[in-house]
């Protein structure tokens, strides 16, 4: 299952991405951590200290090793160069599964020991020196999305992916990835604007979209978000004297996490899960087809060297049945 943690910057959605994972690894479930956001916190957020982060492998450095592995033999690529990303997968891609080893992995995930159990964490990197200036963090994100789209995950796999503040996300078709959206929601009115624009920005492409509000202190600041988001409003988390402790490096063991924590983050889970039964890889595969196209308009001839149209095998769709290419 495919989830997204969205939210305006400050709203907590990588502290409350980085909770879910920690709760699903205790449950043993297979999980595979990203962080797609410009500020690089997930790392540290799930334990790591300072030099621990800093030495994560950024995917946006190895972008060509990414593409030269997922394009495969695919007769429709004729090279990583010509890859953008938005490229769909098509006969003889290969494709990335969860509970797998493959080089992408190899090159850019980090195994993270957590209380019971342990993640897969990829990043997409900060900007660099070289990139000051001259590049956009899409070019970063990327990445990510040529990942998601060449992924097949199942039932009971986690793909857990801290995405950019705010409504940034739409830059890029990487909105319509996901079987369920989490938007990180403050009970005031900036925190709330986010999701309005978000609401409206997916409304035409089936995105499955529930609140979390936080920072809730109290019966006023729930009755704003119940009038502000109606029955997407999902749950609420307050203060957590547990996350106090990690955010000061210190962190407790999960356990002492407070039950009322505990049970927001096994909601979270049961309506990830309930989603599972909507899964439509046709409409999947349609969405990153139309998205492709965009890019493909915008990009054109010259700046690739090839028709970027042609990439798109017209009886291609992306499923669990899917075998990928050796």
């Amino acid at each position: 299952m495919k989830i997204a943690f969205v939210g305006k910057g400050g709203s907590g959605k990588t502290t409350l991405s980085s909770l879910f994972i920690r709760h699903l690894a205790a449950t043993g479930a297979p999980v595979l951590a990203v962080d797609a956001d410009i500020n690089q916190h997930l790392g540290a957020a799930l334990g790591l200290d300072e030099a621990e982060a800093a030495a994560l492998p950024a995917m946006g450095e190895r972008l060509p090793l990414i593409k030269d592995h997922l394009r495969g033999c695919n007769p429709r690529i004729t090279s990583a160069e010509t890859m953008i990303k938005t490229t769909p997968p098509g006969e003889g891609s290969r494709l990335l599964r969860v509970c797998e080893d493959n080089p992408v992995y190899e090159a850019c995930a980090r195994r993270v020991e957590l209380d019971g159990g342990a993640v897969r964490l990829m990043v997409t990197g900060p900007f660099t020196d070289a990139d000051l200036g001259v590049a956009c963090y899409h070019s970063k994100t990327g990445a990510v999305e040529l990942c998601l789209n060449h992924l097949v995950d199942g039932q009971g796999e986690y793909v857990v992916v801290d995405m950019t503040a705010g409504s940034d996300s739409f830059a890029s078709g990487m909105f319509t990835r996901f079987d369920i959206t989490f938007l990180v929601a403050e009970p005031t009115r900036k925190g709330v604007s986010v999701y309005r624009q978000y609401k409206e920005y997916a409304r035409d492409y089936g995105v499955v979209l529930k609140v979390v509000g936080n920072k809730v202190q109290g019966p006023d600041d729930l009755d704003f978000l119940r009038a502000e988001v109606g029955d997407d409003l999902l749950m609420t988390v307050g203060h957590s004297d547990w996350v106090r402790a990690m955010e000061k490096g210190r962190p407790l063991p999960f356990e002492f996490l407070e039950d009322a924590n505990r049970r927001a983050l096994r909601a979270l889970q049961v309506a990830t899960d309930a989603t599972y039964g909507l899964r439509d890889w046709e409409r999947y595969t349609r969405q990153m087809v139309h998205f492709h196209l965009k890019n493909a308009a915008s990009w054109g001839d010259a700046r690739t060297g090839a028709d970027l149209t042609a990439q798109i095998d017209p009886g291609f769709v992306l499923g669990e049945g899917v075998a990928a290419s050796a």
